[in-house]
């Protein structure tokens, strides 16, 4: 731990300027995209399409219909094609709806759109349902149960931070796409209930903090709040902490606030505006594994393996792909798996293998826990089996930040070790 970064937190190298300053490219899939119908944990999908439809951008394809109510929308127009169970980005494979692009990208307008200035509250959220507006940092959570019942709520934080390495998206579809940004953070403020909201983001990014700065300044509810430069800093916990100094047990509303990401907030706006679901995304594509890292905006469904071979290729033969960044992604065995309607990075690196050594026994990685953990006895609870020592240790509270990892001398992969008793811990709770 480092008393110049306070615990659970460490200044990383970001390997942001591959990709920090370079416009973001559009990208087409080749001929056919592969919608995925479920995230992993979804337990009902009622599809509303037969193989053999047209459908064009924007068309309903099904609905996620359990506990939670997510449309899922066309990302280009074609034709519907069979089911297929292929791997998906949460690491098993999931059924994917197959829809041959026809390359025209015909559009509907998915619902009406809707002026959050004269529309009540609830009318606000239930939009956002039918809109199927999910979390766009990486999470994909149904972002309309945050304001479904909004109670004594003082803050909306839009967290702009993106604190992991290499990930720039946020950044650059920010940047260029501010006047939608500022429609879709009013339009949460008013779901919230709350009287003001702040914009958290880098100190470090001077020149997105000067003109977030310019464009709020006629408005007293909106502010933007300059973090350090630090990580996990946009791990909500983290920066509900930097924002006021307080702790909660499960949600960030239980002290009055509630988060979202900023390119969500940008999602809502361009549904508001123009009735359009999340059909597209932008992505990172970086790291060392690349010839070419890009920022690409591409319709969802879009294989990893194509994107790459449209920005240039990898430059080396033997690489990791990770699905998000390389603290929390998840490594993917191929690049046959597809972008969905919440990535935020795809993160490629050259793979140099790494002779672990015995533990050292120096408690750097419970130092540098932000959850306030203890990795390595949860990493060892994990190698002896022992369940009950697992729950103890309290291996479900783990966010996988991945700095357990970063900081062992030893470099034993902590991290995984954990996400193990995670998985352990779940299969016996259900």
């Amino acid at each position: 731990m480092s008393f110049l970064t306070g615990p659970g937190r460490e200044h990383l190298n970001g390997h942001k300027e591959e990709t920090l300053h370079n416009e973001i490219v559009r990208v087409k899939p080749k001929k056919e995209v592969f919608v995925p119908l479920n995230n992993g944990s979804a337990t009902k999908v009622d599809v509303y399409v037969n193989e053999g439809d047209k459908v064009f951008v924007g068309t309903l394809l099904a609905r996620r219909n359990d506990h939670f109510n997510v449309p899922i929308y066309s990302p280009v127009s074609g034709v519907v094609g069979a089911k297929k169970n292929m791997m998906h980005s949460v690491l098993k494979p999931q059924e994917h709806l197959i829809i041959e692009d026809d390359g025209k990208y015909e559009k509907v307008e998915s619902f009406k759109p809707l002026d959050y200035t004269v529309a009540s509250r609830e009318e606000l959220v239930n939009f956002m349902m039918e809109a199927g507006i999910v979390g766009c940092g990486g999470a994909g959570f149904p972002s309309y149960l945050k304001y479904k019942n909004p109670v004594d709520i003082n803050t909306l934080i839009i967290n702009a931070v993106e604190c992991e390495p290499y990930i720039t998206s946020d950044y650059r579809f920010t940047k260029e796409s501010l006047e939608d940004m500022l429609v879709g953070v009013r339009a949460l403020l008013k779901m919230s209930t709350a009287p003001k909201a702040i914009i958290a983001i880098k100190k470090s990014k001077k020149e997105m903090c000067e003109q977030l700065e310019a464009v709020l300044k006629d408005d007293p509810s909106l502010s933007v709040f300059k973090t350090p430069d630090v990580y996990p800093m946009g791990w909500e916990r983290t920066l509900v902490y930097e924002y006021c100094k307080k702790r909660y047990n499960r949600l960030p509303s239980e002290i009055g606030i509630i988060v979202n990401n900023v390119t969500t907030a940008i999602a809502f706006a361009r549904a508001l505006q123009y009735g359009e679901g999340i059909v597209e995304k932008v992505v990172t594509f970086s790291g060392d594994g690349l010839k070419t890292p890009t920022n690409v905006r591409v319709p969802f469904g879009t294989k990893v393996s194509e994107i790459v071979a449209q920005i240039g290729g990898y430059s080396s033969e033997d690489v990791m792909v990770i699905a998000g960044g390389p603290m929390m992604g998840k490594t993917i065995p191929t690049d046959e798996f597809v972008i969905t309607n919440y990535s935020n990075a795809i993160t490629i690196l050259k793979n140099v293998k790494v002779e672990p050594m015995e533990c050292m026994r120096c408690g750097r990685c419970n130092d540098a826990c932000p959850a306030g953990l203890l990795p390595v006895r949860i990493n060892n609870a994990e190698k002896m089996k022992d369940s009950d020592w697992m729950q103890k240790l309290r291996a479900d509270q783990c966010i996988e930040c991945g700095l357990c990892t970063y900081v062992c001398p030893s470099k034993i992969d902590v991290t995984e070790g954990v996400r193990r008793a995670k998985r352990v811990l779940a299969l016996r709770k259900g």
